[in-house]
């Protein structure tokens, strides 16, 4: 098993806010899909340089992990998808929760050009420490201890949780990656 870092947790549950807490899995999910054309790659810093289509620039270090970053020209067109989805459960009182793991995986496509896709999934069952509605926020514990508070978007989204319950969270992110030919 892999450590966590400190602020995977913490955005873990800045996604607490967003999300209904019940007895039933609540999820959400969220998409975002980027087309964007190679303008500038610098080899020795493993840069490149993306515009997307709405003109939007930024530089981007490529991992090591990337063997075909050789492959990369300018003018090639790269479409990137990133889902993110999250699943929160309240517990029974007594059920035991799915503890705290740490997952990730990374599939390189067999295709003409680089392409490839790298998941992670955190899990953490966290017990609520407070509840107030007043704000409305929510305070939990994670497993090592630490406490976290955040903001809930909708006070109804709360009602019915109370000290002691556990919560169990799964965050799990994607990233597609797919270079096209320059036209």
């Amino acid at each position: 098993m892999t450590a966590r870092p400190p602020t995977m947790l913490a955005t873990m549950l800045f996604f607490v806010g967003t999300a209904l807490f019940a007895q039933e899995p609540v999820s959400k999910v969220n998409v975002l899909k980027i087309n964007a054309t190679i303008q500038a790659i610098d080899s020795s810093t493993r840069a490149i340089t993306l515009r997307d289509d709405m003109g939007n620039q930024d530089n981007f270090t490529v991992s090591d992990a990337v063997t075909r970053f050789n492959e990369l020209k300018v003018g090639q067109k790269v479409n990137i998808t990133y889902y993110e989805s999250i699943v929160f459960q309240v517990l029974k009182p007594g059920e035991k929760g799915s503890g705290t793991s740490f997952e990730a995986a990374f599939n390189r496509a067999k295709s003409a050009l680089p392409a490839g896709t790298v998941t992670t999934q955190d899990k953490a069952t966290v017990t609520v420490k407070a509840v107030d509605p007043a704000v409305p926020s929510v305070t939990v514990v994670t497993a090592d201890g630490r406490s976290v508070t955040r903001k809930i978007e909708n006070k109804k989204y709360i009602e019915g949780l109370k000290a002691g319950d556990k919560v169990d969270i799964t965050y799990t992110r994607a990233i597609v990656t797919e270079v096209q030919p320059a036209k």
